[in-house]
């Protein structure tokens, strides 16, 4: 199921079920992802957290979603999405969309990008079932098959 906003979202890598204990944690978790694959420098993981500080959690989205992220200056190399599943959701501090068990981090070099990215990244809420699957996973490999119907990607 590989979609036009698999392939703008530009995806790095995924993890399913991590363990962390606070919505700072879950953020420097997909945060490190980033960093591992070239796509930002540790400052922008800084950066990602600082936001919700300074904003509050604007970035959950839709129930269980946040999405974290920062601006292209604060540190992106290059464009790239983390998909991260936590163990057990967590409180960001948005009641309205708390508790978060879906983290999807993205680093975008502009303003262009980082618009493509939220567009690519607000459609999963929108799909149930695709929604549901990447929720059910237990593993990597049933996290890219949920995401982009192709376990091998």
């Amino acid at each position: 199921m590989n979609t036009p906003e698999d392939a703008r979202l530009h995806t790095l890598d995924v993890r399913a079920g991590i363990s962390v204990s606070t919505w700072r944690e879950a953020v420097e978790a997909a945060g490190s992802l980033l960093v591992a694959a070239g796509s930002c420098t540790e400052a922008y993981v800084d950066a990602m957290a600082a936001a919700v500080v300074e904003l509050g959690p604007y970035m959950v989205i839709a129930p269980g979603v946040a999405m974290p992220h920062a601006r292209p200056e604060a540190g992106v190399i290059h464009p790239g999405t983390v998909v991260v599943t936590l163990a057990t959701p967590l409180a960001f501090g948005n009641p309205a969309n708390d508790p978060v068990d879906l983290v999807i981090a993205f680093a975008a070099v502009d303003k262009n990008a980082h618009l493509e990215s939220l567009q690519a990244i607000t459609a999963l809420p929108l799909d149930e079932p695709r929604l549901n699957a990447v929720r059910a996973a237990t593993n990597r490999h049933e996290l890219r098959a949920a995401l982009f119907g192709d376990p091998a990607r």
